[in-house]
């Protein structure tokens, strides 16, 4: 059975699974639906078409569902879609997806999204992401799994963040990020792959280094990037953790990929 303070305002046609708790001064709008055992601890506001998995936390002045902030937005569908266990801190917002850009914003499960951050309309962030304060996205941004975003970082509309991939404290992100990668500065560099990370995850020591002879030869390596992808791709064609970074090459969109230190474009 649900437990709601009297103080919160839960509109008809929400949708409360068992165990939910809704504390003090919260609001659920009429098209919300939250899993079992959610909850929200207070002055949180849920609204427009939003979903949220089973034993998520949302703290404080969290903002979930509300209108994407998109001149383009005609009021057409939008919705958000947030995983089970995951935890929004406080005065985190996301917004719902706009009518030009699929109509749906998505956060995966057992991600982490520390205080004030912010996911816009259209992103698609995967599962066991980690956001730390301030941390921004703008519209139609796509992020891998596991992947962690410093603090006060922001990230430019379309841009890829590939899976397992760091992003440093402060840093703006303009261009695609490869999976693995390690992306830091004002106006973000590759720095390496992301080691700590790697190494936390229980990667092993071959698979580190056949990561580090991949990232060489593709950022290094003489042709361009997109000869220096194939060779990679034959050099490594038993590779798992390679073949990921292949495919992001590979699947490019308009953006460019953020290059290390010191490279203008490859």
């Amino acid at each position: 059975m649900a437990r709601i303070d009297p103080t919160a305002r839960v509109e008809a046609g929400a949708k409360l699974g068992a165990d939910v708790v809704i504390g003090p001064f919260c609001t659920v709008g009429p098209e919300v639906e939250l899993g079992d055992g959610v909850e929200l601890i207070s002055h949180a506001v849920v609204t427009g078409a939003t979903r949220i998995g089973a034993r998520t936390r949302i703290h404080p002045f969290a903002v979930i569902g509300g209108p994407p902030q998109a001149l383009r937005h005609a009021g057409g569908e939008s919705r958000v879609e947030v995983g089970a266990d995951c935890t929004l801190r406080e005065g985190v917002t996301i917004n719902g997806g706009s009518d030009f850009g699929g109509g749906v914003t998505h956060v995966g499960e057992r991600c982490f999204l520390m205080a004030g951050s912010h996911v816009a309309h259209d992103c698609h962030v995967g599962d066991e992401v980690i956001f730390a304060n301030n941390a921004t996205l703008g519209g139609h941004c796509e992020v891998g799994d596991k992947v962690f975003l410093g603090g006060q970082c922001g990230v430019h509309q379309f841009v890829r963040i590939g899976e397992q991939s760091i992003v440093g404290g402060m840093t703006g992100i303009e261009h695609d990020v490869i999976p693995f990668g390690s992306a830091l500065g004002a106006r973000a560099q590759l720095g390496g792959l992301n080691l700590v990370g790697l190494k936390r995850r229980g990667f092993s020591r071959d698979a580190i280094h056949a990561l580090r002879r991949a990232y060489r030869q593709l950022f290094f390596g003489p042709g361009t990037l997109a000869e220096r992808v194939e060779q990679v791709a034959a050099a490594f064609p038993d590779d798992a953790n390679v073949g990921k970074i292949v495919a992001f090459l590979r699947a490019g969109t308009k953006r460019r990929i953020t290059v290390p230190r010191g490279l203008d474009e490859v």
